[in-house]
């Protein structure tokens, strides 16, 4: 068996995040490249995604992997696949690896990338991929906020499941914010995302720039480990899987 790697950009607008459900009527990213890959194989086949993204939540650089019997070269796959998905979706690399490569088991942290616009007129031509702030943020004290993020800690205040049984502990290895008077990004690495981890750190980021909290408070949110002591949820569409990182 080859085991095959596609590196795939994806806006995620439209569909009910990456991994495919179980109910009905669902529409995922996963679901949409295995219909392509049945299509293509003549048979089922299983695609491991590498981040499991939520609705609404873009990605530039998602890694995925499936086996095959198939005797196709990788610039046939690739076009194969470019040809039958959707636009919104597209393969940018196909190669062959190891057979012990797995997309999932073998990431050892994640980037994503938060993007966000400001001004008195929203943009029309960004606001499927830009959350919208009416107001000046103050990026000095969102840094100043970020860094007690840093480093390993219980982010269970900044996880939307109550029910959650596993560890939220996470490490958070970089976060950078970048300004200027209409744009803003906020970029953050980590081991791992639990569901909404980043929109929520975001969301508290962005209370923290338009000064409804001050700076510190984010230690003692952290230390609280109570969702509601956090900020909101920040909207899907600023929110792009930048890279998954593997040893």
């Amino acid at each position: 068996m080859r085991n095959i790697r596609l590196v795939i950009e994806y806006d995620g607008s439209r569909y009910d995040g990456w991994q495919k459900q179980k109910r009905k009527g669902s529409n995922t990213i996963q679901e949409k490249i295995e219909e392509v890959l049945e299509k293509m194989e003549g048979k089922p086949v299983e695609l491991i995604g590498g981040a499991r993204t939520e609705a609404g939540v873009h990605a530039y650089e998602q890694i995925a992997n499936f086996k095959t019997d198939s005797k196709k070269k990788m610039y046939e796959i690739k076009h194969y696949l470019n040809r039958y998905l959707p636009m919104d979706i597209a393969v940018l690399e196909v190669d062959e690896v190891p057979e012990r490569f797995h997309s999932a088991f073998g990431a050892r942290a994640f980037i994503y990338e938060y993007k966000i616009t400001m001004g008195d007129v929203p943009s029309v031509f960004q606001r499927k991929y830009n959350y919208y702030c009416f107001q000046q943020l103050d990026a000095e004290k969102m840094r100043e906020a970020s860094k007690y993020f840093l480093g390993k800690h219980d982010f269970k205040a900044f996880s939307d499941n109550k029910r959650m049984k596993k560890s939220t502990e996470r490490v958070v290895h970089e976060i950078d914010i970048y300004a200027d008077m209409e744009e803003m990004s906020i970029t953050i690495q980590a081991d791992d995302f639990w569901p909404r981890m980043a929109r929520i750190m975001v969301g508290t980021l962005i209370e923290v720039g338009r000064g409804e909290i001050p700076p510190e408070k984010v230690k003692d949110i952290i230390e609280s480990k109570d969702r509601e002591q956090a900020g909101e949820t920040a909207e899907a569409k600023g929110l792009f899987l930048q890279e998954i990182i593997y040893e």
